[in-house]
């Protein structure tokens, strides 16, 4: 194995890979569980349940309040959720550290710049601007962007013909092992970062292509100079 990847274009997923969406993601979560006279279930718990998009999310959260499970009372749930994370998710949600300045230095080396996430679309352009990052991604694709979400390799497949790539041109970076096999499957390489949300098991488990601490270390990975050394 190369010690460095060289990607002609990088796709990123964002909850748990560049921003903690989690406070902001629990805070909706139990106001709409409050108002069905449910129990609050809390950011720590509610973190373990983020990844396969809001409808999982919530039928997640209903399942362990031991709430009605039918199919229009979790929908009725995931409306309360909409309502209220519409208030809850720019001020519930911060970039992990260095993520900004590392996303500027591959968009500067002509990198091009997907985003592939399970959030609801409607979500995902207000959270960017919020958090600075509206106009790094040539690409955006929320979770009712395609028929199939992450871990479906659907919506890589989709990203690489959007991009105009094959997909040995391409490597995904997330965090939990719906992103993993999503890339494994579109036959993409990845990337694991070990600090988001991947229900408790260590990403190093679904065998990424690489397995980092730290987002700043895309840069080396990929074979450009680290922001310290661009700084110098």
């Amino acid at each position: 194995m190369s010690e460095t990847l060289s990607p002609v274009g990088v796709a990123f997923d964002l909850d748990g890979t560049l921003v903690d969406s989690a406070p902001g993601l629990a805070e909706a979560v139990d106001r709409a569980l409050e108002d069905v006279g449910l129990p609050k279930a809390g950011v720590e718990r509610v973190s373990t349940w983020i990844g396969n998009g809001a409808d999982v999310m919530v039928e997640r959260a209903v399942r362990w309040a031991e709430g009605d499970l039918s199919p229009a009372f979790c929908l009725s749930v995931r409306d309360k959720f909409d309502h209220y994370y519409a208030e809850t998710a720019a001020a519930g949600s911060t970039l992990y550290p260095q993520v900004k300045e590392t996303l500027h230095a591959l968009a500067a080396a002509g990198i091009p710049l997907g985003l592939i996430t399970n959030k609801p679309t409607p979500f995902v352009a207000p959270l960017l601007v919020s958090l600075g990052l509206d106009g790094l991604f040539s690409q955006v694709l929320g979770g009712d962007d395609v028929v199939q979400k992450k871990p479906h390799p659907a919506p890589l497949y989709l990203m690489l013909a959007n991009l105009g790539l094959r997909a040995s041109e391409l490597v995904f970076v997330g965090d939990s092992r719906n992103d993993i096999q999503a890339a494994q499957a579109a036959g993409c390489q990845c990337v694991g970062m070990t600090y988001g949300y991947n229900y408790g098991e260590a990403i190093g488990l679904s065998k990424p292509d690489r397995v980092l601490e730290r987002f700043a270390d895309l840069l080396p990975t990929f074979g450009l100079p680290s922001l310290k050394d661009q700084e110098a």
